[in-house]
């Protein structure tokens, strides 16, 4: 395993999580934050004693799936919209897995709608980090569920008639026990989310205003916009959900970014092992590897 040069004071050296994969993201994409940002997560996780091979990041198709190639610890790519069953899977099959999907607006907020939903309702211990372009940019900037009205694209030339919904609200009502949003142009804002979201035992998801310099520039946008929370109590639900509703997704108002919501629910799966005594998994393993051979 390679290692960075040893740190000052004798620092433990953290370990480089670079791939010889080529990126091939356009220049000035938002992904080259969350890229920087969940490394440095990474690299502090395994730096506390989680070991590399306990990281596994689960992504689907599009621009946030190639993130996958560019970090060197365990991975699985799915079908578009199917990142959460399968994290959930992973999860589930291996507790002391560090379990974060990667997934854009497109297969979280449409093709994988009823799979995030349900893993927020049953508090799946799953970090999701959704990069929320509100656009298809893989796809040459087709409209997507996050598209405000009037964004002309490919399969909208006239202008999308389609107004985007709050993802934050819906994960709220549906159970999400920690939520929050962040923005592509603050590296250390996102790290800290992100290293609340995976600490925290439950669902954790993180809107990550994603810029797509390509098809949907935003940053001039966002920067006039965007303020960082605080004074806020992620533990009062009526205070998150106010803060969560203060912006649609389309409306010209400020932005807030920061931590907004954490709750304490039963995590989905502590209560398999209670059933029948438990299951003896590597017992089952052996029965059907002897029954193959």
């Amino acid at each position: 395993m390679s290692t960075e040069k040893q740190g000052a004071k004798g620092a433990a050296p953290a370990v480089k999580l670079g791939t010889y994969a080529k990126n091939t993201w356009c220049p000035g994409c938002g992904n080259f934050a969350i890229l920087n940002a969940i490394k440095a997560v990474f690299q502090d996780l395994i730096a506390g004693g989680t070991r590399r091979e306990d990281i596994v990041v689960v992504a689907d198709i599009g621009c946030s799936s190639k993130i996958m190639d560019y970090i060197g610890v365990n991975s699985f790519d799915s079908l578009h919209g199917r990142a959460i069953p399968t994290a959930v899977g992973v999860k589930l099959a291996n507790p002391e897995l560090k379990v974060v999907v990667h997934i854009g607006d497109g297969g979280a907020y449409a093709e994988g709608l009823e799979h995030l939903l349900f893993a927020a309702r049953r508090n799946a211990d799953i970090t999701v980090i959704v990069h929320d372009n509100g656009v298809y940019a893989l796809t040459i900037g087709q409209a997507g569920p996050m598209t405000p009205p009037g964004y002309k694209g490919r399969s909208t030339p006239y202008g999308s008639e389609s107004t985007p919904f709050n993802p934050l609200e819906l994960l709220h009502v549906a159970g999400a026990t920690w939520l929050g949003r962040g923005y592509t142009h603050g590296i250390p804002l996102l790290k800290r989310l992100y290293s609340e979201a995976i600490a925290h035992r439950g669902f954790s998801l993180v809107d990550t205003l994603q810029v797509c310099v390509t098809f949907r520039n935003m940053y001039d946008y966002y920067n006039e916009r965007v303020y960082e929370l605080e004074g806020h109590d992620p533990r009062d639900e009526d205070a998150a959900l106010a803060k969560i509703r203060e912006w649609d997704y389309a409306a010209d108002v400020q932005v807030a970014l920061g931590a907004f919501l954490k709750r304490e629910r039963p995590v989905f799966g502590d209560g398999f092992a209670t059933y029948g005594g438990g299951i003896d998994v590597e017992g089952a393993v052996a029965e059907v590897v002897t029954a193959l051979t």
